[in-house]
This record gives C-alpha cells, structure tokens and sequence, in this order.
C-alpha cells in the first residue's frame, strides 16, 4: 500500500516491501529555472515506471525515495515551464543528486514565441543531464543488460576495452574495485579482496563454467565482461559453492546468439 509523507518540505512517495527498501535508492536535488538559473517552486518529478512523484519546496528541492535498481525515465513539469525528461540508472541504496533544469515557455507576441508555435514537434529536452544508461549490444546479450542494470556488480564492453587500450584480462580488471591479483612464476591469478586466500573466482564462458580457459582468453576474443566481487554481488543464476569467491562472466566472439522461439 502507497504512504505519502513530507520530507524536507517535498512529498515523497514511497513503495515496496520492507525488504526491497532496503536496497532501493534516491534521487534527490533542485529543479532550475534554464533561463535565469533560479529554483522553480511547485515544480512536480514524476517516475514514468511507477507513477510516483515529488513536488518542490520554496527552494526547487526535490525528493524521490524508494527508487527500485534499474533504470528510470523522469518526466519534470511546472507552470510557465515547458515539460523535460531524464533517464538514469541506478545502483543498490545509491543516493544519487540531480540539478534539473526546465525552459521556460517565452511570453506571447515575443519571438521566442512565435519561433516555438511554428514547431510544435519539437522535444522538450532537460539540458545538461546525461542518460546514463550505456547502449545495449544486441539481442545476445539480453542477460548481460539485465544483470547490468541492477547496478550489481562490474562490467565493461569491448568498445569501453578498446577506448582504454586494453590489451589483457588482467588489465581489464585492474582498476575494478575489490579486485587484486597474484603473480608467481610470470602467471597473474585474479583474487577478489574479499574471498578467503586460495579461493578463486569462478569464471563463466559464454553462460559455461570453464575456470580453466576463462583466465586465460585473449582480450581479442572478449565481447563483454561482468566481475562480482562477492556473494552480495553475485546474481542467483551464479549462485553456487565458489561464489563466495567472486564470478567473472566472459562474452565471447565465439558464443552464439539465442534461439528464436
């Protein structure tokens, strides 16, 4: 059942199980004036995927709680002002802050005016505010996209890969948070910083577990990659004895693409 209570003069509406609450996120911030760069008051933010909404105070503050992971679109009004959207993505309890900012709708008779009656099709489009959602790879990597946006979890793409010259396995995992890395004799083991020493990852190719090819497939041949660091990480159709040790998910240039039903 939906509750409605004000939180710093906005009002929030709240949704889900005690459970999903503890993982949901906020989105917080002002929405601004785009001409003059003042708070807009009473400007409304609704969540297109779930019809909650937010009203601002005196100052354009704003508040959304109870945000399920994944990915939203925002649409943002007020009168006098021209409609705006945002899509963002979130992640597990981030508590994200946005500024948004909103056109004003030019005075009758001035030319702005005149200008925006003879193209009634154009967007409304908040400047300023990327889309943070990462363009999908294809009707193969559905599962990829879905695991990425929940926010759990590393992942990275082969365009990202080739962008930051990456030229190993290892150096694609580098500079992930929580993952480190053992040499001996010449060999790097990737260890995640929160598994017991000796406990390596899991590695699955291509949606099989192969932890004897996975650590050593040429970069050349990854399509995409997901690094979970840990059994809090780790989605369920990983879930298994090693997965307290972390799971690396490769995407190959060899794996093939669904089935049609």
């Amino acid at each position: 059942m939906r509750t409605v209570r004000p939180i710093f003069g906005v009002l929030v509406a709240l949704w889900g199980a005690p459970l999903a609450a503890q993982s949901s996120a906020t989105l917080s911030g002002r929405i601004l004036d785009a001409a003059t760069g003042g708070p807009v008051a009473d400007a409304t933010i609704a969540v297109t995927t779930t019809g909650a909404s937010a009203r601002t105070d005196s100052l354009g503050r704003y508040r959304l709680e109870g945000l399920k992971v994944g990915i939203h679109r925002f649409l943002v009004s007020a009168p006098g002002y021209s409609r705006g959207s945002v899509t963002l993505a979130f992640a597990a309890k981030e508590r994200m802050e946005r500024d948004l900012e909103i056109e004003p709708v030019p005075a009758p008779g001035t030319p702005a005016a005149v200008a925006a009656s003879t193209d009634t099709g154009r967007a409304q489009l908040l400047p300023k505010v990327p889309v943070t959602a990462d363009p999908a790879l294809g009707r193969r990597f559905t599962d990829f996209e879905r695991r990425r946006a929940t926010g759990r979890g590393q992942y990275m793409t082969r365009a990202e890969m080739e962008e930051l010259n990456i030229y190993t396995l290892q150096d694609a995992m580098r500079n992930m948070r929580g993952v480190k890395f053992n040499c001996t004799g010449g060999v790097c083991r990737a260890q995640m910083a929160r598994a017991p020493l000796g406990c390596p990852p899991e590695y699955v190719v291509d949606e099989r577990i192969d932890n004897t090819f996975g650590p050593l497939i040429p970069v050349r041949d990854i399509q995409a990659l997901e690094v979970y660091t840990g059994v809090t990480d780790v989605p369920g159709e990983f879930a298994g004895r090693n997965s307290g040790c972390g799971v690396i998910v490769i995407w190959t240039t060899a794996g093939r693409e669904p089935r049609r039903k």
